[in-house]
């Protein structure tokens, strides 16, 4: 493991499979620009400027440093801590893949970590912990913006329902272990396997979400994720639209949650076709909801993409 984990992931037909995902994610990107009008999308871009898009990649980097601040925290909690510089590097490193189905490409960070001496049943259990505080975060945030949108309202119910007893499931040690000896004696060894490190996954997992860790975890999530949608209500304020801030953190917030529920790479599609439809439905019109949708994905997913992809290229460093 190590430096040349990197290049076994980047090499030959890896590297030109990730090429090929990404050129057809930016083919399906340039389709979704041209559906909307290209031009109105090139209107945006001018009007915006690059003073606005900086200001809008600033706040995606206020996103990725935050949550690394998070998951610094969660490695430390597992008992391991891993040299900054490292272990920023495998964290931005995640992002390069985000794009591959089902979460499974920010899994890689599993494969670097292990030359840390950190198991994957503990790795897998600081990206679960990452993902379901991001979940929190995004619903606690949805849940400000619900009188704008109250059909949204049963959705986020049942997830605060399923949030909540996820948490105590967590916490719930030894009935887990008692589960897992079961798992061990009665079950086949391939799935007895399987349900063994699903629940060492799960035992690590809750070392996350004990308090105060668990506000922490979502405080942190708040302030990552509400600086995404200051940059999502910045570019309709520019284009023109008098959007208020809720509405506007509202309509980040929940496309993103539906582009995270989809298991979709990346939420590709679902968080663009949930934010155009809620943009509409605030009397924007088709291109110019077109166009910032494609504005801030740019500035958060492709951005966050291209940041990764360029961490994987990188040369390990040393503890």
């Amino acid at each position: 493991m190590g430096s040349s984990d990197t290049h076994y992931i980047l090499s030959g037909w890896r590297f030109r499979a990730l090429l090929l995902i990404v050129l057809f994610s930016a083919a399906g990107y340039l389709g979704f620009s041209i559906w909307g009008g290209w031009q109105d999308v090139v209107a945006a871009f001018a009007r915006i400027g690059l003073i606005g898009c900086a200001i809008a990649l600033a706040l995606s980097l206020v996103n990725y440093g935050v949550r690394f601040v998070r998951w610094q925290k969660f490695l430390a909690l597992l008992g391991h801590r891993v040299h900054t510089p490292e272990s920023l590097r495998i964290y931005i490193a995640g992002f390069g893949l985000t794009i591959l189905p089902g979460k499974a490409g920010e899994a890689i960070r599993s494969v670097f970590l292990k030359h840390h001496g950190i198991t994957y049943p503990e790795s897998l259990a600081a990206f679960f912990s990452e993902h379901f505080s991001n979940l929190i975060s995004m619903l606690l945030l949805v849940a400000i913006g619900l009188w704008v949108y109250p059909p949204a309202k049963p959705l986020v119910v049942i997830l605060a329902a399923v949030i909540v007893i996820v948490l105590v499931v967590l916490q719930q040690t030894r009935w887990l272990r008692a589960l897992e000896r079961i798992a061990q004696s009665k079950l086949p060894p391939r799935p007895g396997s399987l349900v063994v490190s699903t629940i060492s996954i799960v035992l690590h997992s809750g070392r996350c979400f004990r308090l105060p860790m668990l506000l922490y975890g979502i405080a942190l999530g708040l302030i990552a994720w509400g600086a995404e949608g200051v940059a999502f209500y910045y570019i309709m304020h520019v284009l023109g639209s008098d959007m208020s801030p809720q509405t506007a953190l509202f309509i980040y917030a929940f496309s993103m949650l539906v582009g995270a529920l989809s298991f979709l790479p990346g939420g590709l599609g679902g968080a663009e076709a949930t934010m155009v439809t809620l943009l509409m439905l605030n009397h924007v019109a088709q291109p110019q909801a077109v166009a910032a949708t494609v504005l801030i994905r740019l500035a958060t997913l492709w951005f966050a993409v291209a940041l990764g992809i360029v961490a994987l290229t990188l040369p390990e460093r040393k503890q």
